[in-house]
């Protein structure tokens, strides 16, 4: 059995902090929905997630350093690092909503903006000088638009915090989360647009279709959410001020973005499953999916007030229950995966020879 977790912390897939995301947005979207105790019991979980997860990752690197640069600086793996910012700041903002604790988001927020830099910038240097490269079909998936999603929360979290701050300082920070904003934005637009030509123009096989195109959706939510926090927090920062009509509409282009794809990749998960009968069998990549069901409740629910638009609170009062569900089955998928890989590494089913 300790061979068998040895293994599995030099083999840790990179965006394993994609549960810490889940978790941590279908917690705030329950809380805004009013389930504050199933908000509550998510956010002692997250915590527990996050800490574990830190400690492999800590650990990995430790003994493991050349497969973490291996990792870091591949096309494929390279962008589930970024899942390690966005959860950080997710949790960060599990904290301001939740707890109404202000100091431990602030240090979280720090540490993701930290990370941020590290990891933005040694990930595109290393995919960008690297001399072999793979084809666009093998090397791009959603997952490298986690680049955008954790831009975005460092976003969101930072303009929650800045009025914790005063001066020059909280104008300070609410250029950063203003900046972050529309880099993500950017950073959104060149990914789709490599990811919707990968799409229509190579062949897509059901196992390429992986859960992480998810993400296609999430990142697009994210945007809306950092758009929708943006204009709430407006009254503080005179410059957000005299942007608002241009954020309103915006932001509101994301969402219907995000709206746009929901059917899509609805209608390609049924052909994944239903049509070529690829089965259901648990893996990370699923947290990809989570997120986004999460993240479409909470920004729907955030633009609706920064909007005024009260028709658009009929969709989070129903899709919390879709993300609740998607997070309960993934979860119990992922402890069953666990419970079935240490029973076969126990050793009386070594020496049964199972």
């Amino acid at each position: 059995m300790r061979r068998t977790i040895e293994q599995g912390i030099a083999n840790l897939y990179p965006g394993y902090f994609a549960l810490v995301m889940a978790t941590g947005i279908v917690s705030i979207a329950a809380y805004l929905e009013g389930m504050a105790l199933i908000a509550w019991a998510l956010f002692v979980i997250n915590i527990a997630i996050y800490g574990f997860l830190w400690l492999l990752t800590l650990t990995r690197l430790l003994r493991n350093f050349p497969s973490v640069i291996t990792d870091l600086t591949s096309h494929t793996r390279g962008h589930g690092f970024f899942t390690i910012v966005a959860g950080t700041c997710v949790l960060a903002r599990q904290f301001q909503i939740i707890a109404k604790e202000s100091a431990p988001a602030i240090l979280l927020w720090f540490l993701g903006g930290l990370l941020w830099v590290i990891l933005m910038y040694t990930f595109f240097t290393a995919v960008t000088v690297g001399e072999l490269k793979p084809a666009l079909e093998t090397g791009l998936s959603g997952g490298w638009l986690l680049v955008v999603v954790s831009t975005q929360s460092i976003s969101v979290t930072g303009a929650r915090i800045a009025d914790n701050f005063g001066g020059v300082w909280q104008e300070a920070i609410f250029f950063v989360t203003l900046a972050m904003f529309l880099l993500g934005c950017m950073l959104y637009v060149l990914i789709i647009s490599l990811i919707f030509y990968r799409f229509t123009f190579f062949s897509l096989t059901p196992q390429a279709l992986a859960p992480s195109y998810w993400i296609n959706m999430g990142a697009v939510a994210i945007t809306t959410l950092a758009g929708s926090t943006l204009v709430l927090e407006a009254n503080q920062w005179t410059f957000v001020q005299d942007t608002l009509p241009f954020l309103k509409g915006f932001t509101l282009f994301f969402w219907v973005t995000a709206t746009w794809w929901i059917p899509l990749l609805v209608i390609l998960g049924l052909w994944r499953h239903g049509v070529k009968r690829l089965p259901f069998t648990y893996e990370p990549s699923y947290w990809g999916m989570v997120f986004p069901l999460g993240m479409y409740t909470a920004c729907t629910f955030q633009l609706s007030k920064a909007t005024g638009l009260s028709l658009l609170l009929l969709i989070p009062h129903y899709f919390v229950y879709v993300a609740l569900l998607a997070w309960a089955i993934v979860f119990v998928g992922m402890i069953r995966k666990l419970m079935r890989d240490l029973n076969t590494a126990s050793p009386a089913k070594r020496l049964s020879g199972a």
